[in-house]
């Protein structure tokens, strides 16, 4: 019962859910996440927490960046059902509509300020999302 609550839980917050909205289309990194919610550095802190221990989402380091996912599911079947079902919800709320056009636009080294070192030791200035989905 603790699993089915901690998913439930972790649902009923409308930014906990644009989170999981947004990493059905991309991995994304905290600064991200914070510049398309609107909401300070902590509390996007607090949200990915409170997911990651419900099973819905993981991270992994890349260099500069740690990248959220969404995980497969397997740690909870109550996970993996709300995540396959949230696929196919809100597609059509506007303010979920409005943060997916919003995050093509995102630049992860302009929102951070880290730029990236280049092999000839210059830093690259150039936004460099990462790729729609890697799982790790």
């Amino acid at each position: 019962m603790e699993a089915f609550v901690r998913v439930m839980k972790a649902l009923s917050d409308p930014n906990r859910v644009k989170i999981l909205k947004m990493l059905q289309e991309r991995n994304l990194c905290v600064c991200e996440l914070r510049a398309a919610l609107g909401v300070a550095q902590p509390t996007v802190s607090k949200h990915l927490k409170i997911l990651e221990n419900a099973g819905l989402v993981k991270s992994y380091k890349d260099g500069l960046w740690v990248n959220y996912h969404l995980t497969d599911g397997t740690s909870s079947p109550f996970a993996a059902t709300m995540l396959g079902n949230l696929r196919h919800w809100l597609e059509s709320a506007p303010e979920i509509i409005g943060i997916k056009e919003m995050l093509p636009t995102l630049c992860r080294e302009q929102l951070c300020g880290k730029f990236p070192a280049s092999p000839h030791g210059e830093f690259q200035k150039a936004c460099q999302n990462p790729p729609k989905q890697v799982r790790v």
